[in-house]
């Protein structure tokens, strides 16, 4: 279940909230007013701490091959 931002159209304030559905909207929980809309999320990746991140250098990986059209040969 993904978790979602929201911010109400009446009193501006932004929640997250879990939802079940994507295109469930829940009620403000200040204001309790139902006009709400999703805000876009940033994407959060986790880094290493010193500036980079824990993914490998993709161009330090070894080819892996079986792509389209290969012969496997």
């Amino acid at each position: 279940m993904p978790i979602f931002e929201y911010i109400c159209n009446e009193c501006k304030n932004e929640f997250e909230e879990l939802v079940f559905s994507q295109d469930e909207l829940p009620p403000c929980p200040k204001c309790g007013a139902n006009k709400v809309r999703k805000l876009m999320s940033a994407c959060a990746i986790q880094t290493d701490g010193a500036g980079g991140t824990d993914m490998p250098d993709l161009g330090t990986m070894p080819p892996m091959g079986g792509g389209c059209g290969s012969s496997g040969g």
